[in-house]
């Protein structure tokens, strides 16, 4: 079954049997339930509702089905096109519209589409209001429109350029020093809409030299579509080929960035937020947040400003929360997610790249340099196995219990913050496992703090 429905949209493979993949069939209900939700939140007989996807081969299809469907609920739509999951964000409150619908696997490979949801200020919805899409969608309490009261259907190619402009009038983008320091770069855009977006956006910056890689829009992602180490050889072997200053890389919808230095190294997407906070910090001082999951070196950097950061659920949904609610500067997550509220409120990568160019123009250092100016963190992953029975819950609390002399913090699931590290257990949703995320200063040493814990989970598991 590769059927996923969550609070924040539905997700699956393409084809198959209706209600165990992605079908029109699914897709016809799912997108109903959030018409009929929008309608009733909006108090309007034809609320607008934004559509915009990435460039997956099934996207074409997905957005004929969606559209044709939210016409059929008496929602009036604007079709945006081919775009990135940021821009429909900013398209959303920018034509005041009653909401929007990203259509995007995200990192997932090329199988995969999904229906992503926003609410009127373009931000994903709260989870609540993503068990009352789900709560309609099962029960199919909705009727369609009558031929009088159908939406109205409009294309609007426009917003990517719009979006662009936007990023080029925040105060902290520095186009002068950016051109000044006549950058070459390379961009892998995994063939999706980052391959629209990205050059227009470094040439609008003034970036002397651009090498696109894999920027052909046409969903035929020549390497897996999650930005990794493993999976960007390619873009490593260009920037030293082309002696090029760095890389860019993005996912398929534009919202995580990857960057690569000069000598085809990962700067590290840990680091990618780390080193725009670091920016931004210096001319705007204030709060920061990530999730529990991100690296340690966004505090470090935030205490050297003399500032105070916070560390939420893992989750965009959480982490905005918990921005909004500190009124943070600067946030988002270790996969390189950026999120500077000064422009929306979602993960993206065009004012990532815009701000971390600005920043190291000023610096006037060489993309390796700058990483070195940054406390040095390895990360690991783990995953234990545990039996169907077990109750992955009370288990999490007696690890709480074990270690309830160091800093532990419970918003999800365990997390334990030991003097040279840190160890995260998380439950998966989907399947009897604990997920162990660690760090230290070297890999050795977050080897060995998750082996500590993952040992007491076998002593703990053993006795029940």
């Amino acid at each position: 079954m590769t059927l996923i429905k969550s609070i924040s949209g539905i997700r699956g493979t393409i084809g198959g049997q209706p209600g165990d993949n992605l079908t029109p069939l699914d897709l016809v209900k799912f997108t109903t339930a959030f018409a009929a939700f929008i309608r009733k939140r909006s108090g309007k007989s034809n609320p607008c509702i934004i559509v915009g996807r990435d460039a997956r081969i099934s996207g074409s299809m997905v957005n004929k089905v969606v559209c044709g469907t939210l016409m059929a609920s008496g929602i009036d739509v604007t079709d945006i096109g081919l775009s990135t999951t940021p821009t429909v964000e900013v398209a959303v409150p920018g034509l005041k519209a009653d909401g929007g619908i990203i259509l995007t696997a995200s990192h997932n490979p090329a199988q995969w589409n999904a229906l992503k949801l926003l609410n009127e200020k373009g931000e994903f919805i709260s989870s609540a209001e993503g068990e009352k899409i789900l709560e309609l969608a099962e029960s199919e309490a909705f009727d369609y429109s009558e031929v009088k009261q159908l939406g109205n259907y409009v294309k609007d190619d426009s917003w990517i350029d719009k979006h662009i402009e936007m990023v080029l009038q925040l105060p902290l983008v520095d186009v002068q020093s950016i051109r000044k320091a006549g950058y070459r770069i390379v961009i892998d855009a995994v063939n999706s809409t980052g391959g629209i977006a990205i050059p227009k956006l470094l040439k609008a910056l003034g970036v002397a030299e651009v090498f696109e890689l894999y920027c052909t829009p046409d969903g035929n992602f020549p390497h897996n579509p999650e930005p990794l180490p493993a999976h960007l050889t390619a873009i490593s072997e260009m920037v030293v080929q082309q002696k090029a200053h760095l890389g860019f890389v993005v996912d398929p919808d534009v919202d995580r960035l990857a960057i690569v230095d000069e000598n085809g190294e990962m700067f590290g997407e840990e680091y990618t937020l780390v080193a725009v906070a670091d920016y931004v910090l210096k001319h705007n001082p204030g709060t920061t947040v990530s999730n529990l999951s991100s690296s340690r070196a966004l505090r470090d950097v935030s205490v050297l400003y003399g500032q105070q950061y916070f560390a939420s659920a893992v989750g965009e949904v959480n982490v905005v929360e918990m921005m909004k609610a500190k009124n943070a500067v600067i946030g988002g997550e270790g996969n390189g997610g950026i999120i500077y509220p000064d422009l929306h409120y979602g993960r993206d990568s065009l004012v990532g790249i815009a701000l971390f160019l600005s920043h190291l123009a000023k610096k006037a250092l060489s993309c390796s340099k700058l990483r070195a100016t940054y406390p040095s963190y390895q990360m690991t992953k783990n995953k234990i196995q545990l039996n169907k029975q077990m109750d992955v819950d009370n288990l999490l609390h007696q690890v709480a219990e074990t270690y309830k002399n160091e800093e532990v913090n419970k918003t999800d699931g365990v997390k334990i913050d030991f003097e040279n590290g840190w160890v995260h257990l998380r439950k998966s949703n989907t399947e009897p496992i604990i997920r162990i995320y660690s760090e230290a200063a070297d890999e050795q040493e977050a080897n060995r703090l998750a082996s500590k814990v993952m040992t007491i989970i076998g002593k703990l598991t053993a006795k029940s």
